[in-house]
């Protein structure tokens, strides 16, 4: 092996491949959680409530959970991302 085939790739250009790469999937780590969450609740609405019947409560239960935990976790995910993308 010569020297030139030990030589290591910069940082840089593996830090703002891992911040696109974050941004890209960003909508998908923040979107999809969202949408099941609203699902669970539009289901337990439709089923639960204008039916009259109690068994669909623990959807409701399981969507305001997911909903509260990516808002929750989500939010700081992006104002990180942005912290990190101005810095480059």
């Amino acid at each position: 092996m010569n020297k030139s085939d030990m030589r290591y790739m910069k940082k840089e250009f593996y830090f703002t491949k891992i911040i696109r790469t974050e941004i890209l999937f960003t909508p998908l780590l923040i979107g999809l959680p969202l949408v099941v969450g609203f699902l669970f609740i539009y289901d337990w609405y439709f089923r639960g409530i204008l039916e009259g019947t109690t068994a669909f409560d623990g959807e409701f239960v399981i969507g305001i959970i997911i909903i509260i935990g990516n808002i929750a976790f989500g939010i700081p995910f992006i104002k990180s991302l942005k912290v990190l993308s101005k810095k480059k």
